[in-house]
């Protein structure tokens, strides 16, 4: 998500980059300026082409707000998972004190109000946005003193966003993952259903009879709270005579995440080729 916003961000600038120096007030100058020198000093790639459009066009802030939406929308979702792991009924990560503070009543709570705050802004940020095309939608062309309600809104928006990101890599440098909690979440949610399934296809059984079969065994497991991999072999044998010994190094969490080896997949070498493609682009940009 954040290598998309990296590159959203590079897109305007190749867009957007261009001078409206000498524009005048919508109709150029009879002065003999040189605009293509100024926009060179000034590094941009060249003049504007329309002296109208150049002072009355705010495409150039109204795609920016768009991408900082888009930045702010994505740290938001980001945090709202934190948010959910960080709960006691998840326990997932535990929050850097110096990103979370306790309650104002129950001396037990830890709030992670970092996590919170970004989630918050985020609306902050879309309301920039909302504002700046909804001042834009019924302007004529040339400059309208409406326009100057841009400026404001636009500041608010970059440093609220500067801001989120800083303290969001902050918070995800310092919390620490609950590796224990999660595997254990993982079994008793039946995560290796799927996997259970493919054992007795991969043993002859069609699909359609595995699914069946692996549904009648979550139902007894839900009944006894159990898990799949906690059943014995007896038990699965009741539901179906295909299940063997092996049945539980096929379903075995570190067996169901090794398994999966596609490109974006969970499986660890896959991971790692991954890895390595965004620390190249990462050293790159």
């Amino acid at each position: 998500m954040f290598l998309r916003d990296r590159g959203r961000l590079s897109d305007i600038r190749e867009r957007m980059n261009y001078c409206p120096l000498g524009s005048g007030a919508l109709a150029g100058t009879t002065y003999p300026l040189d605009r293509e020198y100024t926009a060179e000093l000034l590094d941009f790639y060249g003049p504007t082409l329309n002296s109208m459009d150049s002072v009355s066009d705010r495409d150039y802030l109204i795609e920016l707000l768009s991408a900082l939406s888009t930045i702010a929308m994505h740290l938001s979702r980001f945090c709202e998972e934190i948010i959910i792991w960080n709960t006691n009924e998840y326990r997932f990560v535990e929050i850097d004190d110096s990103y979370s503070t306790g309650s104002s009543i129950m001396p037990q709570k830890k709030n992670p109000d970092i996590a919170e705050l970004i989630r918050g802004k985020t609306g902050r940020v879309y309301g920039a946005l909302i504002s700046l095309l909804t001042t834009m939608k019924g302007i004529p062309l040339a400059y309208n003193k409406d326009m100057q309600e841009d400026k404001e809104l636009t500041f608010d928006a970059i440093d609220t966003v500067k801001g989120c990101l800083a303290l969001f890599t902050g918070m995800i440098s310092t919390m620490s993952f609950r590796k224990d909690v999660m595997e254990a979440s993982a079994k008793n949610g039946f995560t290796n259903a799927t996997d259970a399934a493919d054992y007795l296809v991969n043993n002859g059984v069609p699909f359609r009879d595995a699914h069946g079969i692996i549904g009648q065994l979550v139902l007894y497991c839900i009944d006894q709270n159990k898990s799949l991999d906690q059943l014995t072999l007896e038990e699965f044998q009741a539901v179906s005579p295909v299940f063997k010994e092996d049945v539980y190094d096929a379903i075995s969490m570190e067996t169901c995440v090794k398994k999966r080896m596609t490109i974006g997949a969970p499986g660890q070498e896959a991971m790692k080729k991954v890895i390595a493609v965004y620390k190249e682009r990462l050293k790159s940009e």
